[in-house]
């Protein structure tokens, strides 16, 4: 994705700023077009302006991250960052990218941060949109339910992108965000059929059709990159050959 991406800071810690824009520094892609020192400062801002990223604190005055978050009709890509672990789960049931805890290294803030882009990358429209699918017309119109703490989401498989075990739990990207549920990559990998789908690793399962380059010890899925186990390596050389 090389077109920039817009971003602003809502937090009510001058030295969270400072953090964050240092960061964002190294990365001359992402340009800064507002700080909010709580939600309606930032909300003032957002009736009149667009932004593609926004880095959101929790725990602010008058009224938290999380209850902002609920208020916007348009959500950009949010990366949450806050000093609480407790709340990763409400988090993750907003759908936002990604999860900081403070203090996050810059390792930790640039992977979140290709997370985002590669969201965005993939909710931005196509020039070109093909008259026939390359798909299978049964694997086009085949879903999957993914049930989350709260409710079954139904999810087309041509619109997975991968899945990430982490802990107890899993992490279902799709094109449009996220889903968190407690479902074990062990079951998605017998449930999601292999001609789409490949496990490369004991925590990814990948789409195959999604994958941009793959190398040795790893592969690209856009910008965010995924590690090879050894265990899988074979079934992941067999895709070049």
């Amino acid at each position: 994705m090389n077109r920039e991406i817009s971003f602003m800071i809502i937090d009510d810690e001058p030295i969270a700023h400072r953090i964050i824009q240092e960061y964002c520094n190294v990365l001359p892609h992402l340009k800064l077009v507002n700080q909010s020192y709580n939600a309606f400062e930032a909300m003032q801002f957002l009736a009149s302006n667009s932004v593609d990223l926004m880095f959101l604190d929790i725990n602010m005055p008058k009224l938290t991250g999380f209850d902002f978050l609920k208020t916007l009709v348009i959500k950009p890509q949010v990366i949450v960052t806050t000093a609480y672990q407790e709340y990763a789960l409400e988090g993750f049931e907003l759908n936002v990218c990604d999860y900081l805890l403070k203090p996050y290294s810059l390792e930790r803030f640039l992977k979140a941060v290709n997370q985002a882009t590669l969201q965005l990358s993939l909710s931005q429209p196509k020039d070109l949109t093909p008259l026939v699918s390359n798909e299978p017309l049964e694997s086009v119109n085949q879903t999957i339910f993914i049930k989350s703490e709260k409710m079954h989401h139904q999810l087309a498989l041509v619109d997975i992108i991968y899945i990430e075990a982490c802990g107890n739990y899993c992490f279902v990207f799709h094109q449009q965000g996220k889903i968190i549920t407690l479902s074990k990559i062990s079951q998605f990998e017998k449930d999601l059929p292999q001609h789409l789908f490949l496990r490369v690793h004991k925590s990814f399962i990948i789409a195959k059709k999604k994958i941009s380059s793959i190398s040795s010890s790893q592969l690209n899925i856009g910008e965010t990159t995924i590690p090879i186990g050894l265990t899988y390596k074979s079934k992941v050389d067999a895709l070049i050959k």
